[in-house]
């Protein structure tokens, strides 16, 4: 008679308490306009980001700040082998040019603007990939490509460093996405590739994983950015008009 009181105890209290709700998105469109507006509200955040592309291997970390008026953002990256700092402000991007190569292209100065259809030579060099990695560090512009052509995989409810968390997994259609193509991939490419969203409990990205291996040629391609200390103080300031070449 005891143990079965104590079966049925057992049973009451499994059922009082309940599994977890499930995840609160099961269309990509509300999940992007959520998180979207989330972003926006927290205002600023500190953030790291690690490229995989084949054997290369990069690293960024910087601040943003976010606003309805789009992402500023400084960032320091080795994204072409030595320390680089960028940054993007008011919808320019500036990159700091290493000082060996600062008489080729900006008359001497540390800075150059960065455009990615340029026409001076850092830009016909880099200004395509700059302008990218600076775009996937924006939580907006990974939303804004899961809300055009996203499509919620599956999703739970987790963990991320100890902290909870909701996992989205999402495949994005390049056929949907039309010129807004991630990583400057050419006009016309297609397929399907995973996107992995991680928001805390007031759906702020905690972590995006872009997964492009399954559309490009040269194994893993793989970007990862993770978001700290929302609502921290930032400095994002343009550089000085006169260190600009």
């Amino acid at each position: 008679m005891r143990k079965a009181a104590v079966v049925l105890l057992l049973v009451l209290l499994t059922g009082c308490s309940g599994a977890p709700p499930p995840p609160a998105f099961t269309d990509a469109r509300e999940l992007a306009d959520a998180a979207t507006a989330a972003t926006t509200a927290g205002g600023s955040a500190k953030f790291s980001t690690d490229v995989a592309v084949g054997q290369v291997r990069s690293k960024g970390q910087g601040q943003a700040r976010f606003g309805p008026g789009g992402t500023s953002q400084v960032m320091t990256t080795d994204f072409i082998g030595e320390p680089m700092e960028l940054r993007l402000v008011a919808g320019k991007l500036y990159a700091k040019v290493p000082e060996g190569s600062r008489d080729e292209v900006g008359a001497g100065k540390p800075w150059v603007a960065v455009a990615a259809d340029g026409t001076d030579p850092f830009s016909q060099v880099l200004g395509g990939s700059l302008a990218q990695l600076a775009a996937q560090n924006d939580p907006a512009h990974t939303l804004g490509e899961i809300r055009t052509a996203g499509t919620i995989v599956s999703s739970e409810r987790t963990e991320l460093d100890g902290v909870a968390a909701e996992h989205y997994r999402v495949e994005l259609d390049l056929a949907r996405l039309g010129a807004d193509l991630p990583a400057g991939l050419p006009a016309g490419s297609a397929g399907r590739f995973p996107v992995e969203l991680w928001l805390d409990d007031t759906r702020r990205p905690v972590q995006v994983v872009l997964d492009l291996s399954p559309i490009v040629q040269g194994g893993e391609a793989r970007i990862t950015t993770r978001y700290r200390e929302w609502g921290a103080p930032v400095d994002v300031q343009p550089p000085p008009a006169g260190e600009v070449g």
